[in-house]
């Protein structure tokens, strides 16, 4: 789903969905995997449900799964999307692991005990 692109993103493609909500989402299946492949370090026991930190544009966002999003889709809020069309194929930037837990810091997201 997202291949190397610098040192400190990967870059993939998604169909990118504007709706009215707050915060953005991934089908739950795939944010794990994602996760689970990009994020883990494969030490014990972590967390599969951190959010993932993506950016489109030039916004980063946090993104957690949901079961109601469907495979390969990444729903936005509608400021964060370019337009208000239908779900379009976009490249998205996935943040690597040590770029993601600075930007969620920033932001004020709490780790709990996974930090």
């Amino acid at each position: 789903m997202f291949e190397q692109f610098s040192s400190g993103y990967y870059l993939g493609e998604m169909f990118v969905e504007p709706h009215d909500c707050e915060g953005a989402f991934m089908h739950r299946a795939d944010h794990e995997l994602v996760n689970k492949q990009l994020y883990a370090s494969g030490e014990g026991v972590e967390r599969l449900d951190t959010p993932l930190v993506m950016k489109l544009g030039g916004t980063h966002f946090p993104v957690l799964g949901d079961d109601g999003i469907p495979a390969g889709t990444l729903v936005v809020p509608r400021t964060v999307a370019s337009d208000d069309s239908l779900p379009t194929r976009r490249e998205v930037f996935l943040a690597k692991a040590e770029r993601a837990s600075e930007l969620l810091r920033y932001a004020g997201y709490e780790f709990g005990d996974a930090a």
